[in-house]
Parts: C-alpha cells; structure tokens; sequence
C-alpha cells in the first residue's frame, strides 16, 4: 500500500488530517511513525501556501514518499493581519496554545466588537512523483474576549466560526471539518487524491 507522510509534529493536527483522509487507499502516517527522526526544515516563506510547500518537498526530498505538509495562520484585522505565518510562533517558539491565545486577547482587549473580525487561512501543499500541488481553504470569523471550549487546539478556543457563533474548540472534529480553514482545504485535497491514487494504483503489479 502507497505511504502518505504528514509532515508535522503537531498531534491534534496529525488527527485531524488523519480522520479527514480516512478511507483513502493509502496507509497515512506522521513524522513520528517515521523509522528515524527527521530534520526540520526553517519556514522562511512569506505566505502560508509557500511554507507549506517547503516542507512537503523537503520531507518528500527525505524519503521519497507522497507527502503533505499545511501551514496555516490566524490573520485579525485590528494587528495588521497578525499574527498570520507567525501563528504558530506568536508569543514565542516555546509558548503553550494557552499562552499564545492569552498574549493576542491582551492585545485585543481594547478592540470593539464590531472590529474584532479575523479569519484563518489553510495551505495545503501535495509533493510526490511527478506532483506538486497546493490547496487552499479559508474560513470567516470574530476573536472572542475568552476562551471558550474543551475542544482542538491552537486558536480554537478564542476563533468564534462568522455563521455558527460558537468557537472551533465548542465544536466536535466533525462539525469543525464542515466549517474549518483546514477542514475545506483538506476536502479538496481528498477529492484530487481518490483520483490520483487510482491512476497510480492502476499501473501498479497486480493490479489488475
């Protein structure tokens, strides 16, 4: 069976991917399913769609197998489309998901409702043989002025989805997949590779 890495180190986002690709005829595996660790890469694109696309090929340059990496951001009107590409990293490389949220609300705290419009943006880069491809998928909304819910990770709690009013972490991973940056980015992803892995398949020994 072909071998889909994902190339982060993040484990609710390696969850997330992995339920949302299930049924593919492709067996789906993490960084740390590897058999040996894997040098990182520095994200020094000035986009999402750009550091996504360093990583895939990097990991794919590694192993020679189908890869895919994300690089998504968190853009708020009121800092400028901060935090953006530096999402991950705002309030330091080693800060919590708790604290990144605690250092943006702090900023924000002075911001009025009808200004606190923000959105994530998801690039999704594909890089195999003969392959490279990016997927995109954005999705609208408000920064709450706490955070609220048990569930995801990174700015969920304090991202509250433009349609539903509720944050990302009151939704269950289902409802968040219908609604999320990534969730859209990764149906187009499913869509492009049922049928890329069925031309692949086909010339495959024995399959026939």
């Amino acid at each position: 069976m072909l071998k889909l890495l994902i190339g982060t180190t993040n484990e609710g986002k390696l969850a997330e991917i992995t339920a949302l690709l299930g049924g593919l005829p492709c067996k789906v595996m993490g960084l740390v399913d590897y058999p040996q660790p894997l040098p990182p890469i520095a994200e020094t694109g000035s986009t999402c769609a750009e550091n996504a696309l360093l990583k895939a090929e990097h990991y794919y340059q590694l192993t020679g197998l189908l890869t895919l990496a994300d690089d998504s951001g968190l853009m708020v009107d009121a800092l400028g489309g901060a935090p953006g590409i530096y999402s991950a990293r705002y309030a330091g490389a080693e800060a919590s998901d708790a604290e990144r949220n605690a250092s943006l609300l702090d900023e924000m705290k002075k911001v009025p409702e009808a200004e606190r419009t923000a959105r994530f943006i998801c690039s999704i880069a594909l890089v195999g043989p003969q392959l490279k491809r990016v997927f995109e998928g954005r999705c609208e909304g408000m920064i709450a002025r706490a955070p609220r819910g048990q569930y995801g990770f990174g700015y969920d709690p304090i991202f509250i989805d433009a349609e539903l009013g509720r944050t990302f972490a009151e939704m269950t991973r289902e409802e968040k997949a219908v609604r999320s940056h990534r969730g859209k980015a990764l149906t187009a992803v499913r869509d492009f590779l049922q049928e890329w892995l069925a031309e692949r398949l086909k010339d495959m020994p024995g399959s026939q």
